[in-house]
């Protein structure tokens, strides 16, 4: 099993292409064709982290953040990102991040969070725009179940909770086949009329290139004839942020005192208390301050994040409770989704939480 496996593994669960723009998720350094000896789980990438690694004998490092969000010009060791990449070097290590990407899709780092706190009816607080494509596809009536099944195999027709979406239409489709053609049906230089059906799905735009593969070796015709049509749909299936439901009311102190015991805080910053019940929980791990509006908008008590500005915490006034928990409190439950993922489908493969100190925020 090489290293590859087990990011691709990683990456059916978090593809690279939902994540941010300004991010730089995905392989840092290393080889990945070479054998996975064992992979450390982790929020950051230190030094101390990667001669952890070193001790354990894994040439596997995933982590939530980034090692490198920069372009380098050198490689010195001039600062600790540049340290790290020299020594993973040194010692021929793959150094992978699942960062946006992970934030972003149903099963991520907010749906963890809000497991934690004990919500229902959980569902993405700011789903992802024009992240959809509609693919229409003729195909001849004796082969539509096959195409149909290859495209639904292949990650096309998921709306919501259901799968195998499609709309079928039943008609006639003719065309002439040229000299130098090789039709699958009909004879050359003669017009044909083929009983056809219509085939109308729905997918990701960023699976548009694979799904287009797939659809060309399923279908029995030469030159295919199908559509991509853009969306301006919502896509309640990627996005950022969380909201759901608490299974009965909790007053507002009693609540921070239960997040605080349940993240491990060292402190929990909140803004002036509403006097509301809180019931409705919309948050967003790491710094997630921006989605504050959704979350009033939404009609949250509560708006739960990592991170958040001075003046955040005036803006609110009273329409919803702010409450900062801490960076790394907020996305240290990372390491357990990277576990949950791996462990599943390489149940033997060697898998270690990283025990070092990587909190760089310090409480008295």
């Amino acid at each position: 099993m090489n290293v590859l496996d087990i990011i691709k593994e990683i990456e059916k669960h978090a593809p690279l292409p939902l994540q941010e723009g300004f991010d730089n998720a995905g392989i840092q350094v290393g080889d990945v064709n070479q054998p996975a000896t064992g992979a450390l789980l982790c929020l950051d990438v230190t030094e101390a982290v990667i001669d952890e690694a070193v001790s354990l004998g894994c040439n596997l490092i995933i982590s939530h953040h980034p090692l490198a969000f920069k372009p380098f010009k050198s490689l010195t060791g001039s600062n600790y990102v540049e340290r790290c990449m020299m020594k993973a070097c040194k010692h021929d290590m793959v150094i992978y991040a699942a960062h946006t990407n992970l934030d972003n899709v149903v099963g991520g780092v907010n749906y963890r969070i809000a497991e934690r706190i004990g919500l229902q009816n959980i569902r993405i607080l700011s789903p992802q725009k024009n992240a959809l494509l509609k693919l229409v596809a003729f195909v001849p009536e004796a082969y539509a179940k096959t195409v149909r099944d290859a495209l639904f195999n292949a990650g096309a027709g998921h709306i919501g909770n259901y799968d195998s979406c499609s709309f079928n239409l039943k008609g006639e489709g003719t065309f002439r086949a040229g000299e130098k053609a090789t039709p699958f049906v009909g004879e050359t230089g003669k017009l044909h009329t083929e009983r056809e059906e219509r085939i109308e799905t729905i997918i990701p735009a960023f699976r548009k290139s694979s799904i287009t593969r797939t659809l060309l070796s399923a279908h029995p015709y030469e030159e295919p004839v199908f559509d991509f049509y853009p969306l301006t749909n919502t896509w309640n299936m990627a996005g950022s942020g969380i909201i759901g439901e608490l299974p009965k009311g909790e007053n507002e102190y009693s609540f921070l005192l239960r997040i605080k015991d349940i993240f491990n805080a060292g402190c929990v910053k909140h803004s002036t208390f509403t006097g509301k019940e809180i019931r409705e929980v919309a948050l967003c791990g790491g710094h997630g301050a921006f989605l504050i509006p959704e979350a009033i908008a939404a009609g949250a008590d509560v708006f739960i994040t990592g991170e958040a500005k001075y003046n955040d915490f005036y803006d609110v006034e009273d329409k919803i409770l702010l409450a900062v928990i801490g960076h790394y409190e907020s996305e240290v439950c990372t390491k357990d989704i990277f576990y949950n993922i791996l462990s599943k489908n390489f149940p033997t493969f060697a898998l270690h939480f990283s025990n070092v100190n990587l909190n760089p925020v310090k409480y008295l």
